[in-house]
């Protein structure tokens, strides 16, 4: 996660890289701040950040982990449960390396844990970033096919199927993932030690081209190409459920709409920001490394923060939130990832009260378009880890 940060800065030279983002570029004499003004407000940014990074790390293992330890030993493996499984984990994994970028930005971006972790937790953060796409981008297009074949669904979509997409979508994260293996290190300076981008037999325009390279795949890979696949996969989902039930509440397209703003929100500055750094190092334009420094702190919290978000869309988006909470979390969560043609109850009384996502030993079943349940939002470190890429 110190990647972004440093990188934001990194000249991609042993001097440049070594560089904190507290080293601003003067203003010019018609400028309306001063320069010990903007280290100011750049320092009061950096600790907003912090403590994002710390909410982001405590919601984001809570709420993970309980998602992990429900769907991997409390409910029977279905297709839905798989998806979720391996998102959580995703997520949990991502934030339980939040303390390495916590520590470092609280000490001014000053690496401490040596070579391996540098490269591990890089190579993590964005294996991470990465999966989670992938995987949001999977159950978008399952959840699609699901409303749309709904009988080509019912005879194909079965738990191992979903177990060996999930294993190819890892393997595609971890290739993506293994340049930051050979391309980031602990480098010292002035008996100072960063985690960048680094590579001794490559010269300072070699690595800024590899810098490019690795950003826009990330802009493309982990953004672009997802986004798209996922926002039409609703759209044809919303289709259907409206020409199927035009009488109906039209909650379910306000969740669809929730999910896809909530994802692009926390997303996209951080991805525009990682674009108009590289325009900065092509220009070295003053004020576009201003926007780059003061932006990005606020732009990586929230791309952090949406890894903390899933497991509370996946217990506020389900039916009857609010009665089900009252008497039980764990029957909260599990009624999220119902499949969608099937409801379970808790007793007899079901048919009298017609609630749903209730949990039985009997499943009913139902019709498909009727109770299908929203994946939650979009995630990056994961991105991803801002600080790590």
């Amino acid at each position: 996660m110190l990647l972004l940060r440093c990188q934001s800065i990194i000249t991609i030279t042993c001097k440049s890289c070594c560089q904190t983002r507290s080293e601003i570029p003067k203003m010019s004499d018609n400028g309306t701040a001063s320069e010990p003004a903007n280290k100011s407000a750049l320092h009061g940014l950096h600790v907003l950040s912090t403590v994002l990074y710390s909410l982001t790390f405590l919601l984001g293992t809570t709420g993970n982990g309980l998602v992990v330890w429900i769907t991997g030993f409390k409910m029977k493996k279905t297709v839905n449960t798989v998806w979720f499984l391996n998102l959580a984990v995703a997520d949990f994994t991502f934030t339980a390396f939040l303390p390495l970028t916590i520590a470092t930005n609280a000490l001014g971006f000053r690496w401490v844990f040596g070579g391996f972790v540098c490269k591990l937790n890089s190579w993590v953060l964005v294996t991470t970033m990465y999966g989670s796409v992938f995987l949001l981008a999977a159950i978008s297009l399952d959840r699609c096919i699901s409303v749309v074949a709904a009988v080509w669904a019912h005879n194909f979509r079965t738990v191992q199927k979903a177990y060996l997409a999930c294993f190819l979508l890892w393997a595609a994260a971890l290739l993506m993932s293994s340049p930051y293996l050979a391309f980031r290190d602990a480098v010292e300076n002035h008996n100072v030690t960063y985690c960048v981008l680094r590579r001794h037999n490559y010269s300072s325009k070699a690595l800024l081209r590899v810098h490019k390279t690795l950003t826009l795949m990330r802009f493309f890979f982990a953004f672009l190409f997802p986004f798209l696949v996922i926002i039409s996969c609703y759209i044809l989902i919303a289709q259907r459920h409206c020409a199927k039930q035009r009488q109906r509440s039209y909650k379910p397209l306000r969740i669809v709409v929730a999910v896809i703003v909530t994802f692009f929100v926390c997303w996209l500055p951080f991805h525009v920001l990682q674009l108009v750094e590289l325009r900065a190092h092509e220009t070295q334009d003053s004020f576009l490394w201003m926007l780059v420094h003061f932006g990005m702190p606020i732009a990586t919290g929230m791309a952090f923060f949406n890894s903390c978000m899933n497991p509370i869309l996946y217990v506020c988006m389900c039916q009857d939130f609010r009665e089900k909470f009252k008497k039980s979390i764990l029957l909260a969560i599990e009624s999220a990832f119902v499949e969608e043609g099937t409801v379970y109850s808790l007793s007899a009384s079901r048919r009298s009260t017609g609630q749903h996502c209730r949990v039985s030993l009997k499943p009913e079943t139902v019709n498909r378009t009727e109770h299908w349940t929203i994946p939650s939002t979009y995630r990056l470190a994961n991105p991803l880890s801002v600080t790590a890429l």
